[in-house]
């Protein structure tokens, strides 16, 4: 294998030596090669595919990758070099064939021939030297550049195409909006496949469920609906309202749903006469054209232009995002993702649809039917392996059947843990440097987390129940968990219940939904009117609830969490939410207006 420069600079010698200290090693697709905090412990030459190189930080839902390190590079050398633990992860973003040089073996070098070992270790320097070139150049770039060619082509013909199609009538509009939902639904499976493969989270069977509510659900929602010119009149009032169009719309995606998030903003889009940019987040790009060419055949079967529907095609940063946000062609932000984006998306000077963190308590009253209340909270929290954002993410349990519904929930598949087995369960879950949760756990399966943290059950662990009393921001247990592990809080009484749900929400999650299981209607009228969401779920598992699978809310991908949580809207957001809408009101004198007056006149009391 061929040495990479700089450490092809060294002598013959220096060189033999290095190579017979080097190891052979290879990862799978989306298997890691070192995490943040790790030690130093090598570093390696990468022969053969790419590295992601990224941020382990508490929002995962955020695009924390900071570099792809390609075959010939030299990868983990600064840490073998200051001797400190690793400042951010090594996933490999395809299959990676490498060598590794271990610090043993190099210090090793230092006593056996000390010559041989300066020159290995200046190599290294030069490596660390050069890589920080490169990231100054990209800096520079990034703090001084105001302007990138792709924003400016890709809004320009955005714009283009939206006005070739604002006026298209309703029949063409939904005639499209078929063949584009039947085509994705019809590759719903390898679209599935190939996103659990792209961002290694989530499950294939879950995500084909997702791809057919997004496309042929979300249809269903629009046909026959109004997406432009009249959409109501008032004959009392004399009031008549016109929608038009936005322009063009920034779609983000997030890594969590990204084929179905990109297919439902297409279809909204189209039916609201806008154009629409995708912004996938760098885990998810490849995605793109996969699902975009989808779209695209389908637009030209309709005679549609094809950048009505566009997506980013290099790979993104927080910097282009930006400026994709504050560029002049965009009319309006429509956000899903973390909260620094959102909160981005909203400061960028533009309109903007943005959602929260979801952190969804679910009361279990003293009167619930707790075998559904079970099966509901396992179907939802183990669905897609957690990712949904509307998941339980508690069980609020009344005291007087607690002992019971733990007993329900084990029958449905939950592993409920002992104190010991949570403690094993943190050390698996939770990364000690910032507190959080580590990414490798997002999105995995049940099994294999409890697998990791040595937990056994005589039956298959579709989801993991962590017992905890503590609700303060200080317990991960407390806030969201991507993944299917949910919180078991005991309550004294249902009041009680209802104050801990809201207690748990001002943690993380206010604004988005809860759920109760009650038969009592005085109960869940008072549940739902202390708690501060958006959305109140009864009896019904919140994963499939909130998007409107199993319940009469409009199906969507983008929730809206309110002013509760710092968004614009509280709804499940859909075609209407793309709308400018004019009212056209015509006079109608008052009561007491003159007879017989002018207008004016009469605007200024005249007699």
């Amino acid at each position: 294998m061929k040495i990479p420069a700089p450490l092809d600079r060294l002598r013959p010698e220096a060189e033999a030596a290095l190579v017979a200290r080097m190891h052979a090693v290879e990862f799978p697709l989306g298997s890691c090669l070192f995490t943040a905090g790790s030690a130093a412990d090598c570093c390696y030459i990468i022969d053969e595919g790419q590295v992601r190189v990224e941020l382990d930080q508490p929002e995962w839902y955020g695009d924390s990758v900071l570099a792809y390190v390609e075959a010939g590079s030299i990868l983990g050398e600064v840490s073998i070099l200051d001797g400190l633990p690793r400042s951010a992860g090594a996933y490999a973003q395809t299959h990676v064939r490498a060598r590794r040089i271990a610090t043993k073996d190099l210090e090793d070098l230092s006593v056996s021939a000390p010559a041989t070992y300066a020159a290995v270790i200046g190599a290294l320097g030069r490596s660390a030297a050069l890589s920080l070139r490169r990231l100054t150049d990209k800096l520079a770039d990034v703090v001084f550049s105001e302007k990138i060619p792709e924003i400016d082509e890709l809004t320009a013909r955005a714009a283009a195409a939206q006005r070739k199609i604002q006026d298209w009538p309703e029949a063409r509009v939904d005639a499209l909006l078929h063949t584009m939902a039947t085509a994705v639904a019809d590759r719903a499976n390898e679209l599935a496949e190939a996103t659990v493969e792209a961002t290694q989270i989530g499950n294939v069977e879950d995500k084909v469920a997702k791809n057919h509510l997004a496309s042929l659900g979300v249809y269903k929602s629009l046909v026959g609906k109004c997406g432009q010119g009249l959409l109501s009149t008032d004959e009392r009032r004399h009031v008549s309202e016109f929608g038009c169009a936005v322009g063009v719309v920034l779609g983000l995606i997030p890594v969590t749903s990204p084929v179905a998030t990109a297919c439902f903003k297409a279809l909204i889009c189209v039916k609201s006469r806008n154009a629409l940019i995708l912004s996938f987040q760098s885990n998810a790009l490849k995605l793109a054209p996969l699902v975009g060419d989808i779209l695209h055949d389908a637009l030209r079967r309709h005679d549609a232009p094809v950048d009505w529907i566009q997506w980013v095609k290099s790979r993104g940063s927080r910097r282009m995002t930006t400026l994709m946000m504050r560029h002049p062609g965009v009319s309006l932000i429509l956000a899903t993702g973390g909260t620094s984006m959102v909160r981005a998306a909203y400061s960028s000077g533009k309109p903007a649809i943005g959602v929260g963190p979801g952190n969804v308590p679910a009361l279990v009253a003293a009167d619930a039917d707790l075998d559904n209340a079970a099966r509901c909270i396992v179907m939802s929290k183990s669905f897609d392996n957690g990712l949904i954002c509307g998941a339980e993410n508690h069980v609020v349990v009344n005291a007087r059947v607690h002992d019971a519904m733990v007993e329900a929930l084990e029958h449905q598949g939950a592993a409920v843990l002992a104190h010991e087995e949570v403690s094993r369960l943190s050390g698996v879950l939770i990364e000690p440097k910032h507190g959080g949760f580590a990414s490798r756990a997002i999105g995995q399966s049940a099994r294999r987390l409890a697998e990791a943290a040595h937990i056994e059950r005589p039956y298959a662990i579709k989801v993991i129940v962590v017992p905890t009393d503590r609700i303060s921001h200080d317990n991960p247990f407390a806030r969201e968990k991507l993944m299917p592990v949910t919180s078991l809080v005991t309550a004294l009484s249902d009041e009680e219940g209802i104050s801990l749900c809201h207690e748990l929400l001002k943690i993380e999650g206010i604004g988005h939904s809860a759920v109760i299981h009650s038969r009592e209607k005085a109960l869940i009228d008072r549940f739902s009117g202390a708690l501060p969401v958006s959305r109140v779920l009864v009896n019904c598992p919140a994963s499939q609830g909130v998007g409107g699978l199993c319940t009469g809310l409009v199906p969507s991908f983008t929730l809206g969490c309110g002013t509760f949580g710092g968004n614009s809207t509280t709804d499940n957001v859909s075609y209407h939410n793309l709308f400018n809408i004019k009212r056209v009101a015509e006079f109608v004198p008052p009561p007491d207006w003159p007879d017989g007056t002018s207008t004016e006149a009469g605007m200024r009391g005249d007699e």
